[in-house]
């Protein structure tokens, strides 16, 4: 990859983060000319472009990606994850067979330290992290999640020696765009729809996830859901050694028997890790991440011991499932990376039992949400939506016969009504099913303005400012 940078014309497509530390990593390895160009406006860029004029050999183009950037003189173009594939600036350099790499592809070149690779439709961030955590509970130093979590692969390949690890997480956008990258250890979780608006069918879909298997050898491991059929499907184009998740006893892997968590190697004792009950995230989807992670972790040398004191002490993430505050003895939950119906599904299931209040609503990518709509009959008292998608998602539960629904303007509006509704007992559940782009800039904004009205809510109700409901 060097040859292709130094001394080089280089093109990046996106100023977001990923973009941003693509643009750093090649200035520090020596191209003579970066063009950095973006959609946006140049005022809505002011912080981004400030921070590159460090670089010298960086140029910024700002209001466009036109197809005119894209030269017989470049060697490469780095796409930023999200950025759509069909723009004709891609249309160009596949005429002039210009390669086209994701920021991940670029980095993994100068990656030093082993790689854990994590895709999957839902449960990247949480099996992420909790293999990062089993990995430093293993005396692994130093381990660094990076990708798709928010931390850019680029950013950390200067921090990495070869005797720690990153765990990354993989989106089907970076992956798609990938050409040597390899794990040592790969992760498939599941597989269900989402992004249609980006990949525009299924078979994209899942071909772009199936690449973090593509690359790996005889040495390398394969994790994968025995329980998920298509996920499942790829043991067979696995070079590397496959190992199986399920919440039942697997050939090799992790499975469960007997309410207890268990490590299955064939020719061996199966060798508990700790009870089911013992695990201390929430919800059926965790156990699942739990058992992905645990193979992970193992593939990758991590022990036993230090597998199970992470499962038994891990708590949740920021904007998945998080426990934001209770107010009048109604737990309010903050799922605001419950970007699709699927994840939005695994987030209700983790409440049985309780009245929910779902907070939903987003940006609209085509998304299906018959299934949703079915299951929020089932497990859904109120639903409070708000955003681009509330009409879909109205017509959608209408059809499934629930008709206990709200529209509102906004997430400030919704949180309201949502207090308003809401009895003792309830849980009130941001899970939108949707991703933010409509009124956010991520997730991440939109997770946080929850926890703040739910903040101020609780201070106000504190301070008698608020009528008691219920």
């Amino acid at each position: 990859m060097i040859e292709m940078i130094k001394d080089r014309e280089i093109l990046v497509i996106g100023m977001a983060r990923s973009g941003m530390a693509a643009v750093q990593l090649l200035a520090e390895m020596g191209a003579v000319k970066i063009t950095v160009a973006d959609q946006k406006q140049a005022e809505a860029l002011k912080d981004e472009t400030a921070g590159l004029k460090r670089y010298p050999a960086v140029e910024v183009v700002t209001g466009g990606t036109e197809p005119d950037l894209v030269t017989p003189g470049l060697s490469m173009v780095i796409k930023s994850p999200g950025v759509p594939p069909d723009l004709e600036v891609f249309k160009k350099a596949e005429e002039l067979q210009v390669p086209v790499f994701s920021e991940v592809e670029l980095a993994y070149a100068f990656l030093k330290a082993p790689l854990v690779g994590v895709t999957g439709t839902n449960g990247k961030t949480t099996t992420t992290s909790l293999v990062a955590a089993m990995l430093k509970e293993a005396r692994f130093d130093p381990v660094v999640s990076a990708g798709n979590i928010g931390n850019p692969l680029c950013g950390v390949v200067g921090d990495i020696s070869a005797q720690g690890f990153v765990v990354a997480e993989l989106s089907s956008f970076q992956l798609e765009n990938i050409d040597s990258l390899r794990p040592l250890v790969a992760v498939f979780l599941n597989f269900a729809e989402d992004h249609m608006d980006y990949h525009k069918s299924m078979e994209k879909y899942f071909a772009a996830k199936a690449r973090v298997i593509e690359n790996q050898q005889e040495s390398d491991y394969a994790v994968l859901n025995a329980s998920d059929v298509r996920v499942a499907s790829l043991a067979e184009k696995c070079k590397s050694r496959v190992l199986w998740f399920a919440a039942a006893p697997v050939e090799k892997g992790v499975g469960i028997v007997e309410g207890r968590i268990t490590l299955f190697n064939p020719g061996c004792e199966p060798l508990t890790i700790c009870a089911v009950e013992e695990v201390s995230l929430p919800g059926e989807h965790n156990l699942e991440n739990a058992l992905a992670a645990s193979a992970a972790a193992w593939a990758a040398g991590a022990d036993p011991a230090a597998i199970a004191a992470v499962l038994r002490s891990f708590k949740a993430i920021a904007h998945r499932l998080e426990y934001v505050a209770t107010i009048d003895g109604v737990d309010y939950i903050n799922d605001s990376k419950g970007t699709n119906p699927g994840s939005t599904m695994k987030a209700l299931q983790s409440f049985p039992g309780r009245r929910k209040i779902l907070i939903a609503g987003g940006k609209e990518r085509g998304s299906d949400f018959c299934e949703l709509a079915d299951m929020i009959t089932v497990e859904v008292e109120n639903l409070v939506l708000y955003g681009e998608t509330r009409e879909i998602l109205a017509q959608a539960v209408q059809k499934a016969g629930f008709d206990n629904w709200v529209f509102t303007a906004d997430l400030e509006e919704a949180v309201k009504r949502a207090y308003e509704i809401a009895e003792p007992g309830d849980v009130v559940l941001l899970s939108p099913a949707c991703a933010s782009w409509d009124m956010f800039p991520s997730y991440e904004v939109r997770g946080d303005l929850f926890k703040k009205l739910v903040k101020d809510l609780e201070s106000s109700r504190k301070d008698g400012g608020v009528e008691s409901n219920g």
